[in-house]
């Protein structure tokens, strides 16, 4: 990745004769080729369980489904709706075209880096650079690599860094902080945990008056109505989805391993993710700059911001750094040149940060993304064969959209709300559209099991529990052939 974006300045004769900007045209280059890397990186990439409730909410919400109102969502509620187009024209395709999409919007989040680490006046082979540090994270890669709910708010955020820096530097163009504050305002829209950067940011504005935060707020207002419309639609499922379950789910279902929940544990795991990639030296040769100049600037304390935002949760996983990256490499790019030990340190951390994508790649393990969309596509030749063609009670909704069906509401979440067992209570469950492992008592939809398991870095218990509750209810068991799943068919059917 280096390397090619190290092309990007170069001058070449065909984009002089082809009339364009031999500059433009070895850009354009460089982004196709990071996107075809990124795109390949993310279909190769094994199944995590991760994915179902964002697959599930973007199939749903593609299919006229509202969030909180008609199915629960743990987030934000931008993204479903964003995406529901591209399940829409996907159709049975909807996972991998959700994976792609992600990785495209690595593109921008990597280049808006640059473009932001140049506008504050960071040299050429600086900004490349660290750029491409960026690139080699796991972080990055691991949220960017599947179909979840990361690359989308880091993409926004990014994109805001360039016209920041314009500010910071006298030379905002016009309308641009209406643009900081639309961009700012649905990254924390997609995912709650970028509310902190963008608030930090506004404070910075009211501070500092070139940044003109009144054109920030009326940036946002736009995403303040849309999120207050979600909100109305069920404000009991808007606060559980957004604000009840990633306060305390987790702390429930690691009960039974309080370590995971301890600052100790926190501590690890930080130092694990940021040192997979050369994020953590970055860190350390940013703070050392601070301490020198003896002043925190505005990219600071957007670092600090998404820290802090990163850390907030128990437990802390990679994928929630990811707020902190893109300030984190602009600013690296604006320090003194490092010294040589310190390169060769940058140098051999950006190889650990590719490290666990190729040891995922290699995997014999895990389940790929392939296989995945095979059993899918079985799994729906099954439900053909036997006269199902409603929604499905499943773990592991992801596997739906090839099998040509609609998840059961009750189960868009995938396994993250069904593993709790006293959140809620059983009305409050049913007015949420919720169904947990305490209380799995079927929803006479046909059941799906098989896909929750460690190949996915899944639970399996939670499938077997789900598979007991059917057969308690007189479900028929019908194993389907060549894949890991069984359906539960109700008396009923």
């Amino acid at each position: 990745m280096k390397r090619a974006l190290s092309q990007r300045f170069s001058h070449t004769k065909a984009g002089a004769q082809s009339g364009h900007p031999p500059s433009q045209v070895n850009n354009l280059l460089v982004l196709a080729a990071l996107a075809i890397v990124l795109i390949t990186l993310s279909l190769l990439r094994p199944v995590d369980h991760d994915e179902s409730q964002y697959v599930a909410a973007t199939v749903l919400t593609a299919h006229g489904l509202i969030p909180y109102r008609d199915f629960a969502y743990l987030q934000t509620p931008l993204q479903p709706y964003l995406f529901a187009p591209i399940a829409w024209l996907a159709g049975a395709w909807t996972w991998p075209a959700l994976r792609i999409l992600n990785a495209l919007l690595g593109v921008p989040t990597i280049a808006c880096v640059h473009t932001a680490a140049r506008t504050l006046g960071a040299k050429p082979k600086a900004a490349l650079t660290c750029a491409a540090l960026l690139a080699t994270c796991d972080i990055l890669l691991f949220s960017i690599g599947t179909a979840r709910n990361d690359a989308l708010p880091a993409a926004l955020l990014t994109a805001a860094l360039p016209l920041i820096a314009r500010a910071e530097t006298g030379r905002a163009p016009r309308n641009g902080a209406l643009l900081i504050g639309l961009l700012l305002a649905s990254a924390a829209a997609a995912k709650i945990s970028y509310a902190l950067p963008a608030l930090t940011y506004g404070l910075y504005a009211l501070i500092h008056r070139r940044h003109r935060p009144v054109a920030i707020l009326l940036g946002t207002l736009p995403v303040i109505v849309f999120v207050a419309w979600s909100y109305t639609t069920s404000p009991a499922g808007f606060v559980f989805g957004t604000l009840t379950f990633p306060a305390r789910g987790p702390a429930e279902y690691y009960a039974s391993r309080p370590w995971k929940m301890s600052l100790p544990a926190k501590a690890i795991d930080t130092l694990k993710f940021l040192a997979l990639g050369a994020a953590l030296p970055a860190l350390i040769l940013i703070a050392r700059d601070a301490n020198r100049r003896r002043a925190i600037g505005l990219f600071d304390a957007l670092i600090v911001a998404g820290l802090i935002a990163a850390l907030l949760p128990f437990p802390t996983w990679r994928q929630y750094l990811v707020p902190a990256l893109p300030a984190l490499f602009v600013r690296l790019s604006l320090i003194a040149p490092p010294t040589r030990p310190w390169r060769i340190a940058l140098v051999i951390f950006a190889a650990a940060g590719l490290a666990p994508s190729i040891a995922a790649l290699a995997s014999p393990n895990d389940l790929s993304l392939a296989q995945a969309l095979r059993e899918g596509r079985a799994v729906g030749r099954a439900l053909d064969r036997h006269g199902i063609s409603g929604p499905i009670a499943t773990l592991s909704p992801q596997m739906l959209p090839a099998a040509n069906r609609l998840p059961d509401p009750a189960f868009a979440t995938g396994p993250f709300y069904f593993r709790s067992t006293r959140l809620l209570d059983p009305q409050q469950e049913r007015t949420l559209h919720l169904m947990s492992r305490a209380r799995a008592y079927g929803t006479g939809a046909p059941i799906l099991t098989g896909g929750e398991g460690p190949e996915t870095s899944g639970d399996a218990s939670l499938d077997r529990a789900l598979a007991a509750s059917a057969i308690s209810n007189g479900y028929r068991a019908i194993p389907v052939p060549g894949t890991r799943f069984t359906l539960y068919v109700p008396p009923s059917h």
